[in-house]
């Protein structure tokens, strides 16, 4: 599908990756490293746009000028599966600041309901990074970006390992300024709201509590 919010993220480390997640006999723990994996690649593109600032560094050999982050980056992930995604951003950016956001959805209406939120002050000019994995519906990532935007936050992005049509077309919508970085867009919604093919439950497999 065509979008202008979409940014789909081509490279092959994080389709190997994504060939194992969908696999159903990947195991928690492997699942949990692939995720961590393939995070650290999409959000590696993700933050390609980022502002740098020039500082001066003394080599062994002499002094020159190099680039830094020029930006207050912040990672929020939708509990409870975006925790997985965490640790790959953090090792790109490990002086980012994070903050939380818990959705639960209900598995008859697949409409999600907000738990829990703890967000970082000062938003305005922060760089922030909402992860979630899987993008269905797009009700839980709307519902996180307004909540985002209530707290200051201008510059968004939504980073995603497997989204639906349906996801993508309700995200850019509602914020059509809002980027989306995934791998890939699966084929549709079933009729329990689940991403065809997929992966399964993410959270359920990532936590061994299928």
């Amino acid at each position: 599908m065509l979008s202008p919010v979409l940014h789909l993220v081509s490279h092959p480390v994080a389709h190997d990756c994504l060939a194992q997640l969908r696999d159903v006999s990947t195991p928690a723990d492997r699942f949990r490293l692939l995720t961590e994996r393939i995070s650290l690649v999409i959000a590696a593109e993700a933050m390609a746009s980022l502002p740098t600032r020039p500082v001066p560094v003394t080599t062994p050999l002499a002094q020159t000028t190099c680039q830094r982050i020029g930006a207050d980056v912040v990672v929020v992930p939708v509990m409870r599966a975006g925790l997985a995604m965490l640790p790959g951003l953090l090792q790109l950016v490990p002086e980012a600041r994070v903050g939380f956001i818990g959705l639960k959805r209900n598995e008859e209406t697949a409409v999600a309901s907000r738990y829990f939120e703890r967000l970082p002050e000062g938003l305005a000019d922060s760089h922030v990074f909402l992860i979630d994995p899987m993008l269905a519906t797009g009700g839980s990532a709307i519902d996180a970006i307004r909540l985002l935007r209530e707290a200051g936050a201008r510059h968004i992005s939504l980073l995603c390992i497997v989204a639906a049509p349906e996801g993508v077309q309700a995200v850019e919508a509602a914020f059509p300024d809002v980027p989306l970085y995934c791998p890939t867009i699966d084929t549709a919604l079933n009729a329990r709201k689940f991403i065809v093919p997929g992966l399964g439950d993410f959270g359920d497999r990532l936590y061994g509590t299928t």
